[in-house]
């Protein structure tokens, strides 16, 4: 039976040869992900490993509140390091030396007058450190800052913006912008920048100015005296620290600085990795189908088999051992792939403005034993169906023909599939309004028991909707007749091949979907609750700004009200959660604030105003003290004051500027409204505004229309690149149909051979694998788009309370999709197609 095994597999090396495909480009996926990430976290840990070599202790505050992921920064920074504590550090036995470090906001502009935006990455300001064993850079041209009119710059900026020392520089700060010479361009570590970002430097009382530090520091930074070890002189300065202050040894302050950041990025990574398991689902569809279609051609062989004495046990074994070889070896392959698609998302990472520091690619075992264990585990179990199908083959089928049975409808395909697919409903429900505490497992399981139960169910009406898709085909001659024919002759193989092409484009669809109803949705919040006639937003929509910016518009006196937003995250009930501030006294003249209880006026100090739903669901009524956690100031009771019914522009929590201020360290607006004055013409106010943003070039001033049109296209960008990312399921697919059509070309030899011997040209043979190609394609196209809108629709529904209230579809997209997939088909066709209309009409005839 071993000698059997290699020997089917060597038959059939180009077609399984394609299955493997399948399964190499999901492995190389996984495996790129796992080593870019890898990569990224070994050149991190190197990177401020290098930058704290020479600071034996850290001092800084410790954070009352902490978040994962993309949350981390927005939480803000714990209780700065005040001076005087800093003077009783300098006095610890064993302290040779000891500089506060302050970071925060700052935006270079570059020479043509546009703020330098880095596509996602912070624009940073620090303090410079004097001390070289303490500095985390290292100048490589020009001074170190030095005065109110000097700043240094990294390296990356000033390479990529044409920098050089002595060059005028402006630098958008918290408060006014300030007027620089370039004294210095320096190096991070061994980088030229940190993942993209700018950088600028200041002198420390500079610093203290630009940065808004208060007169205290982010950390303060310890060199010790020779023979102090820092483990002892770390315990020394713990020992005069009062509460809420930390001392750790510089390795360990590299190691959680470096923590922080990969925590940051971990979220990339999750996303990749979801990516990537589509692609393998997709990948085991066409599994399965290339398996059962190579059972059913090999029916007569394995009933041989079964006549000399085969075990029914041997031949499943043979065929788990042929699935379990090409897993293998499409693993290695895709491991080995692995290394360029982690290529190609550093670039693309790049593209985004986040420039990783260089080292080499990191290949660690756990990303072999996954890419191993991925590749082969669903390969095998994609082949289980094909394998127990293989061992009830009887050795009385050794004297029938070897072509395909008959399909039939049988009751248990119609139950088993109707309930994976309620099932896949109601995990899907669960998961999107139980509020389990998993409920992404839920979704995830549910959009599979979906997919599972579509394909089971889909053979019932291939008949019925490939015969009204390829009803024009009778028109054009018979070459179409006989592609519709085939198409629909074995529905169960066109299902399963379709099924494959329909994730990728529910997925695709619901994608669209969801993108106009973001559109639709947020056009129909600003029409009804906008009444500003300006918005002004950050760099790319993304970053925050100055508050000057706010104060700069009320100075023109064009406008009779300016509205300011900030935002961060909080701790409630342990759960990270967005909290957006707005001054009460500004906010009804902006926007359409709808109370059901409570006052606006009453948010002061210590107020909290908080979505009427988010309120019913935690049982809270005016009056209601919350206890909200800050990494700044730890836990502060916040009472409810008012509930307002809308919100989509504001979020379900809002506290005061006040208490903002006073809780965040940094103060930065992440937009701001403004209403135009009374008297004040169309006109005036765009000259107001203009004035505005030529002396803060970070920031976008729109009108509602330009806004509307901005918040679309960004929208668009966000759902480009994940239908690039479920590109790699639909190229997927695509080898499927490939696969399929070779296999079932091999299948009718001798059918084509009497085909071509009655007359039938091989344009006409061409043509008619095509079209089954086409109906295989366009069929799953109908499908996925029908699941896709069921799940768009899904997610609508459930993301209502986060202000996704409209339900919106762009049929021209859905159309396009469609089509696409009909091109796809005939590409998919074009090996296939050649194949056949090349056949030996002779040999083909005489073929069984």
């Amino acid at each position: 039976m071993w000698r059997a095994t290699i020997k089917g597999l060597w038959a059939h090396k180009v077609r399984l040869g394609l299955t493997a495909l399948a399964v190499v480009l999901g492995v190389a996926f996984v495996s790129g992900t796992y080593i870019l990430t890898d990569t990224m976290n070994k050149a991190f840990d190197s990177l401020f490993s290098t930058v704290e070599k020479g600071v034996a202790v850290d001092v800084s505050g410790i954070p009352q509140f902490t978040a994962n992921g993309p949350d981390s920064q927005a939480a803000g920074s714990a209780e700065r390091v005040p001076q005087s504590l800093l003077d009783q550090i300098k006095q610890v036995e064993g302290v040779r030396t000891a500089e506060g470090s302050l970071g925060g906001y700052a935006q270079p502009v570059d020479k043509t007058g546009q703020a330098i935006k880095t596509g996602g990455a912070p624009n940073l300001g620090f303090s410079w450190v004097y001390d070289p064993d303490l500095a985390s850079v290292t100048l490589t041209q020009g001074t170190p800052p030095k005065g109110a009119s000097q700043v240094a710059i990294d390296a990356g900026t000033a390479q990529k913006y044409g920098f050089h020392v002595g060059d005028p520089i402006k630098i958008l700060l918290q408060g006014p912008p300030m007027q620089a010479t370039v004294s210095g361009i320096f190096r991070f570590g061994s980088a030229n920048n940190l993942l993209g970002a700018t950088i600028v430097s200041f002198d420390p009382p500079t610093a203290q100015r630009a940065l808004v530090g208060g007169g205290a520091w982010d950390d303060v930074l310890v060199a010790a005296e020779s023979g102090v070890s820092p483990s002892e002189l770390a315990n020394r300065i713990q020992n005069i620290l009062p509460k809420g202050f930390q001392a750790k040894t510089g390795q360990q302050a590299a190691a959680d600085n470096s923590a922080t950041i990969k925590k940051g990025l971990s979220f990339f990574n999750i996303v990749l990795l979801v990516f990537a398991g589509i692609a393998l689902f997709v990948g085991a569809f066409i599994i399965f189908n290339t398996f059962s279609i190579l059972i059913a051609q090999r029916t007569r062989e394995l009933a041989l088999l079964r006549a000399l004495g085969a075990s029914p046990a041997q031949v499943r074994r043979s065929v788990l051992i042929e699935s379990v070889i090409v897993g293998l070896i499409a693993s290695a392959v895709g491991l080995l792939a692995g290394f360029g698609i982690a290529l190609g998302l550093k670039g693309l990472l790049k593209a985004f403005g986040l420039e990783l520091p260089t080292t080499s690619n990191q290949l660690l075992p756990r990303t072999i034993i996954v890419a191993f264990a991925v590749g082969t585990i669903t390969t095998l179990v994609a082949s289980v169906g094909p394998a127990l199908r293989a061992a009830r083959v009887r050795p009385i089928e050794a004297l029938r023909d070897a072509g395909p049975t008959a399909d039939r409808v049988t009751r248990r395909r119609v139950i088993s599939g109707s309930l994976l697919l309620l099932a896949g409903i109601a995990a899907l429900l669960t998961g999107l309004f139980a509020g389990p505490t998993q409920p992404a497992a839920f979704v995830g399981l549910g959009a599979a028991l979906v997919f599972f139960g579509v394909a089971v169910l889909s053979p019932l009406v291939v008949r019925p909707v490939a015969g009204v898709l390829a009803a024009p085909l009778r028109r054009l001659g018979v070459s179409g007749r006989l592609g519709r024919e085939n198409a629909i002759r074995n529905p169960r193989r066109t299902a399963s091949t379709a099924s494959a092409l329909m994730i990728g484009l529910a997925l695709v669809a619901m994608v669209s979907i969801l993108g106009a109803s973001i559109k639709a949705s947020t056009n129909d919040v600003l029409e009804r609750t906008l009444r500003a006639d300006f918005l002004v937003s950050g760099s790319g929509g993304f970053q925050p700004f100055s508050q000057d910016v706010a104060d700069s518009l009320r100075k023109t006196g064009a406008f009779s009200a300016v509205a300011q937003y900030r935002n961060g995250v909080v701790g409630i009930h342990g759960n990270a959660t967005d909290i957006g501030a707005v001054d009460p006294s500004q906010i009804e003249a902006v926007a359409d604030f709808p109370m059901t209880a409570g006052s606006l006026s009453a948010l002061g100090k210590d107020g909290l105003l908080v979505y009427s739903t988010t309120a019913k669901n935690n049982g809270w009524s005016v009056g209601t003290v919350v206890p909200v956690q800050f990494a700044r100031t730890g836990t502060q009771n916040l009472r409810v004051v008012g509930i307002y019914s809308d919100n989509t522009l504001f979020g379900n929590y809002l506290m005061s500027l006040e208490t903002f201020d006073a809780n965040f360290t940094q103060q930065l607006d992440q937009f701001v409204l403004a209403t135009t004055a009374p008297g004040v013409s169309d006109a005036q106010a765009q000259e107001a505004v203009k004035s505005v943003q030529k002396a803060f070039p970070s920031v976008e001033i729109q009108n509602q229309a330009q806004f509307r049109e901005a918040q679309a296209k960004q929208i668009d960008q966000l759902l480009g690149l994940i239908t690039a990312l479920l590109g790699l399921a639909i190229l997927i697919a695509f080898f499927g149909i490939v696969n399929t059509l070779a296999l079932s070309v091999h299948e009718r030899t001798h059918e084509i051979g009497l085909l071509r011997a009655v007359g039938f040209s091989r344009r006409q043979t061409r043509t008619m694998v095509r079209w089954e190609a086409v109906i295989m394609a366009v069929f799953g196209a109908v499908l996925g788009t029908a699941v896709g809108i069921f799940f768009g629709w899904t997610m609508v529904w459930a993301l209502h309370d986060q202000g996704l209230t409209v339900l919106a579809f762009a049929p021209g997209q859905l159309i396009t999709y469609v089509v696409i997939a009909g091109l796809i088909g005939v590409l998919a066709a074009a090996w296939p197609a050649r194949r056949a209309a090349k056949l030996d009409i002779l040999r083909a005839i005489t073929t069984e």
